[in-house]
């Protein structure tokens, strides 16, 4: 039977073989086996019983076993880094005496739990895949082979759907118990496991209840270890105790930001960063993440190395603590959310509402097409085609790895933009531009092919993130998804704009005067500060709309030095032929005040 491709040691399969043998009823070799290791309902019938029997008869213990890492999200956690989140556990105090694994996978949370908590009472795992389910069994079988005197707990390993079991169930029956929700789940999200046709799903995917657009376009998706630990917060969070378990970081941060409106009873939240290529070989920033459960609600959570806290077991209380003090802290402060409370403190008067709205760059989604090179005069598309077409509907275009420089007015690339503002008709494309149209008529099956629900029902090569603001001929842009906290302005190329890709984010100007003085702006210490306190730098996009729009321009302008901004101006102006002076401050500083306020102005 394909349940037990599970491995197993000489020493369990002996054991078995030897007590298991003569009987032929699963009640009675379940009656056995929990007398003899505390593991409940070992057996599920009589069939199993007889199959394992058939196999232990003849010492079949290595099995092939399939990667389950890269497609179900699955990484194993091994012996010993379940050993050392266990010991961090207990020189914090913990001593559980219920333990619940919702994916218990092979079973060495549950191992290291058995090993290094004393007053355990109760084991619940839970397992999906048949085979580690046996596994599991089997590993806690040969630990208690090894160490024959150690207390035996009740243990019960259910294969099930970790979304159908009734955790309920547990934490009526043990509320009066000191419990511990430990273990790693799937590091994978819903609309990967869906596109897998897994049965490990959630029966509503959509649990951050998004909608329209967003739902469309990623933020319904959501990452299944981040389900399961809401489950488990929401499930056990008025019953002492606490929550330790191995996600991505990108989980702690989602949680955090949404404690703010959850308020879940939970404090003393820790992220310790694993180093997650040596543990599992795989990179992806993950951590150990740990909280008290059924306590007054924290909005910050402490930032460690596993590592060094780990070894700090072994060191008093006291001094633990002190080191503890210097951990960056993240989370809620002041009503924003940020990535290091302490170096915000002293730029959160900038950490408002720009008065100017950050736009994200161009997205076609068909870039063989859409994306072009000029060469000896000649468009070349990224199908290695030369074309021929009219020149009113081609723009230069830059990218995230364009934007190094802090002024460029030539681009490498060119794309096609076909609307004005998204969802505009095309089809005046055939009659002003007959050669353009020709060519994407051609390639009308690469526009078609397009996977994102955006583009259905849409006018034919249909673009988004397109308005008024990419036609601005001055820009001050900035990358998404790089690390460095550098603004770029943006000039004209041939008397055209230029645009940027959707990786980018920009806000446009008609006056360079204005550009040049925001670009000084952003530039600026305090504004890289500010960012790098409210940034995280393990997120797939570094910068987003929603941070940009946070940066206060019109309090860092009363901050500026005038003398620092004309030295910087007159910087510019030398490196890059610039012509620029500060007569247009006043104007700048108006345009970014709201009209309410300058109307109260006039009357002070």
């Amino acid at each position: 039977m394909r349940v037990f491709e599970a491995n197993i040691s000489f020493e369990v399969s002996d054991y078995l073989n030897s007590n298991l043998k003569n009987i032929t009823s699963y009640d009675l070799a379940n009656q056995k086996v929990y007398d003899a290791f505390g593991i409940i309902h070992f057996f599920d019938n009589n069939e199993e019983l007889e199959t394992l029997k058939e196999i232990i008869s003849v010492n079949q213990n290595i099995v092939e076993e399939p990667d389950r890492a890269t497609e179900y999200g699955d990484f194993q956690t091994n012996l010993d880094l379940a050993n050392k989140v266990t010991l961090y556990l207990t020189a914090k105090d913990i001593s559980p005496e219920i333990v619940i694994e919702p994916t218990c996978g092979k079973g060495n949370f549950i191992i290291a739990s058995l090993k290094n908590f004393k007053n355990i009472q109760s084991v619940f795992g839970v397992e999906i895949y048949k085979p580690y389910v046996w596994e599991t069994k089997f590993n806690i079988i040969n630990l208690y082979l090894e160490n024959p005197n150690n207390i035996k707990p009740n243990i019960s390993i259910t294969h099930c759907n970790v979304f159908d079991f009734n955790f309920k169930s547990i934490a009526k029956e043990h509320s009066n118990n000191n419990i511990l929700v430990i273990g790693n789940p799937p590091w994978v999200t819903n609309s990967k496991l869906g596109s897998l046709n897994s049965d490990n799903l959630p029966k509503k995917r959509n649990f951050k209840n998004h909608s329209g657009l967003d739902a469309m376009t990623g933020k319904g998706n959501f990452d299944i270890a981040e389900f399961i630990t809401l489950m488990m917060i929401e499930t056990f969070q008025k019953i002492n105790g606490n929550v330790a378990l191995l996600v991505k970081n990108s989980v702690v941060k989602n949680i955090l930001f949404d404690q703010v409106n959850k308020k879940y009873p939970i404090s003393k939240l820790e992220k310790l960063c694993i180093d997650s290529k040596k543990e599992f070989n795989v990179s992806v920033e993950a951590c150990l993440f740990s909280c008290n459960l059924n306590s007054k609600s924290e909005f910050e959570c402490s930032e460690f190395d596993f590592y060094s806290q780990n070894e700090l077991r072994t060191i008093q209380r006291t001094e633990r603590r002190q080191d503890q003090r210097k951990a960056k802290r993240f989370g809620w402060f002041d009503g924003k959310f940020v990535s290091n409370i302490d170096t915000y403190i002293d730029t959160k008067d900038i950490d408002g509402e720009s008065p100017f709205v950050w736009r994200q760059g161009l997205k076609h989604d068909c870039s063989s097409i859409m994306e072009l090179d000029k060469v000896n005069g000649h468009y070349v598309n990224g199908l290695n085609e030369e074309i021929k077409l009219e020149d009113g509907l081609v723009y230069g275009l830059l990218k995230s790895s364009d934007l190094k420089n802090t002024v460029i007015n030539q681009s490498r690339k060119f794309t096609i933009v076909t609307q004005k503002k998204v969802g505009q008709e095309t089809n005046y494309i055939k009659a002003d531009y007959p050669k353009t149209y020709q060519y994407l008529t051609e390639h009308q099956e690469n526009f078609s092919a397009r996977k994102s629900s955006i583009y259905n029902n849409k006018p034919p090569f249909s673009i988004f993130g397109i308005g008024d603001y990419s036609f601005k001929p001055y820009k001050v842009a900035i990358s998404g998804l790089y690390k460095t906290f550098h603004f770029t302005l943006i000039l004209p190329q041939n008397d055209k704009p230029v645009m940027l890709d959707d990786t980018c984010y920009l806000i446009g100007f008609d006056k360079i005067e204005f550009a040049v003085y925001s670009l000084i702006l952003l530039n600026s210490d305090t504004t890289v500060q500010l960012l790098q306190s409210v940034t995280f730098s393990d997120a797939k996009r570094t910068f987003t709309k929603d941070v940009l729009m946070r940066i206060d321009l019109v309090e860092l302008a009363k901050r500026v030095d005038k003398a620092v901004l004309q030295s910087e101006l007159e910087m510019l102006n030398e490196k890059y032929n610039l012509n620029l002076t500060l007569n247009f401050w006043d104007n700048f500083i108006d345009e970014m005040t709201p009209v309410n306020n300058r109307q109260m102005t006039m009357f002070v």
